[in-house]
């Protein structure tokens, strides 16, 4: 049997044998006679203590036993170095007998530096675990918040679940350095040194945290620029072969849309006749288009000169071919700036005149709405087209959505009023614009529209026409149709949109006929009303339809 007594190191209660207990004592002993006349004996006494305990609960721990026994004392001493050994290394001489295990030799461990951050000296942690320089793992994190803030993320976590190095052991393991009595006494030594330093610099350490995070910003934008001056400059060839490679693609649309222009560009079969190459003649649509594509190509080809000048160093143009290529676009700018100046010009005006047309009533009080689906043309277009000759007997269809000034529904708003006497009208209001009030009253004159009625059938075009020698100028159609009290009015699928305030769409949902080809309408006191089909509705089915019918009136 051994006796065993209880010891205290650092705060943690250890079992140890009487024989163990007295080894560890004169090894202490040693140690503190040692370090009694460096700067902070204390402190490193205490660091050996704090490890020593550290290594005697790994081996309870590992061992799972419960007290210190002399085999465990010895093995602690021999990691740790004896202080006979660490003298001998001191003076110079070789000793007697090396260690039998270098415990300072294990990887490193990660812990979080105290003595080196920013925030929580996790970077700083991340760098001496891996040995390489702070900075690029702090630049790594600063790089990975524009992916969706995935390094703050990171950076909590770690925060969270990497300890901190608090004792001089972790700071140790930390950097991998010994943990022996070489190992503290160096350790110290560096800290000492690394105090005098900060004391000689305490106005730069001493600074608050801005100045740090200043600090920190010189050193990342630092190797930022070092890394443009090597693989940057590659990145920055294949950016500029890029940029140049998309702008020659620029130059070569433009020029084929020139071509195009040209080619397809007469007022019969081009482009010509849409907006807004409709609102001047073609001798200044094409002088428009020249310049306007001499503005987009005259700077794509400058960004293409300026990066073989700047990034490959090659001098491609001199400084008069320069010269007048900015010359050549400041002229097509101004040529531009005239031109649309002067046909703005041509809108500033307004004007517009009706006619009343009188419509046959019906017998029934019932109107249908349709369109005209056979093509007026005038005197000119049937003898153009051979109408006589060629189509004798036959209809030409006008099933063609396009038009001369705009889209159709563009141009043309159908309204329908209750009329206040028992005839029912058709107002047809003619709108445009001009230079000054006569001209815009002449082009509202020079538009035409055709409206048919074949009985109960109202037949409208779906364009406004304007005269062959008439530019777009705004021309406008304001139909109005007037109808008494209690008509009935049936509006098909193809002239909803031209037909205005009327909800044609909900007026189907309300009597359950979503494909229903037309929409029957009733004229009311409020304006005109979807009208419910009560005959094909049970009891129910009524009251609700009546109470959409009312919220619609509403």
């Amino acid at each position: 049997m051994n006796k065993t007594i209880i010891i205290n190191i650092n705060g943690i209660v250890f079992h140890i044998e009487e024989d163990a207990y007295e080894i560890l004592k004169n090894y202490m002993t040693d140690v503190q006679r040692h370090f009694l006349n460096s700067a902070d004996s204390l402190e490193i006494t205490t660091d050996i203590e704090n490890r020593i305990a550290e290594m005697f609960n790994e081996i309870l721990l590992r061992e799972g036993k419960q007290v210190i026994v002399l085999q465990d004392v010895k093995t602690v001493v021999q990691q740790m170095g004896s202080v006979e050994d660490f003298e001998m290394e001191e003076e110079g001489a070789k000793p007697h007998a090396q260690p039998a295990f270098g415990y300072g030799t294990e990887p490193r461990r990660l812990f979080r530096d105290p003595d080196d951050h920013l925030v929580a000296g996790v970077c700083s942690g991340i760098a001496n675990y891996f040995d390489f320089n702070p900075v690029w793992v702090r630049l790594l994190f600063v790089l990975s918040l524009i992916f969706f803030g995935t390094g703050f993320v990171l950076y909590v976590i770690l925060w969270i679940v990497v300890p901190k190095a608090v004792t001089r052991a972790d700071r140790m393991a930390m950097k991998g350095q010994k943990l022996d009595l070489q190992g503290f006494k160096n350790n110290f030594e560096e800290e000492i040194s690394g105090l005098r330093n900060n004391i000689a610099n305490m106005h730069h350490e001493a600074r608050p945290l801005i100045y740090r995070t200043r600090d920190f910003a010189g050193d990342v934008f630092g190797h930022f620029g070092n890394f443009l001056g090597g693989a940057g400059k590659v990145i920055g060839k294949l950016v500029a072969i890029a940029l140049i490679a998309s702008c020659f693609a620029g130059i070569v649309a433009l020029i084929i849309l020139l071509i195009s222009a040209f080619v397809y560009g007469n007022h019969n079969i081009g482009i010509y006749h849409i907006f807004p190459f409709n609102i001047t003649s073609e001798h200044v649509n094409n002088i428009f288009i020249v310049c306007a594509v001499l503005m987009g190509i005259i700077p794509l080809l400058a960004i293409i000169l300026t990066i073989i000048n700047v990034v490959f160093k090659g001098n491609v143009i001199n400084r008069t071919a320069g010269s007048a290529l900015l010359m050549t676009w400041i002229v097509a700018l101004s040529i531009v700036i005239y031109y649309v100046a002067k046909t703005s010009s041509n809108f500033k005006e307004y004007a517009s005149f009706s006619q009343t047309i009188n419509i046959k009533p019906s017998a029934d009080s019932t109107y249908y709405l349709k369109l005209n689906d056979i093509k007026y043309l005038t005197r000119e277009d049937s003898i153009r087209l051979k109408v006589k000759e060629d189509f004798s007997g036959r209809v030409i269809l006008d099933d063609d959505e396009d038009n001369d000034m705009d889209m159709p529904d563009k141009n043309i708003d159908i309204f329908i009023e209750k009329s206040d006497v028992p005839q029912p009208v058709l107002v047809e209001s003619f709108s445009a614009r001009g230079s000054d009030y006569e001209e815009a009253l002449s082009n509202a004159r020079g538009t035409s529209y055709q409206f048919k009625q074949e009985g109960n059938v109202l037949k409208f075009n779906r364009r406004l026409e304007k005269q062959a020698d008439k530019l777009w100028r705004a021309q406008r159609l304001h139909l109005t149709l007037k109808i008494p009290l209690n008509s009935k009015v049936v509006i098909d699928e193809q002239i909803d949109r031209f037909v205005r305030d009327v909800d044609v769409w909900q007026c189907k949902q309300v009597n359950k006929k979503d494909n229903a080809s037309d929409v029957k309408f009733i004229m009311t006191d409020n304006g005109l009303q979807c009208k419910v089909d009560t005959l094909v509705l049970p009891h129910k089915q009524k009251a609700a339809a009546d109470s959409a019918a009312v919220d619609t009136a509403q």
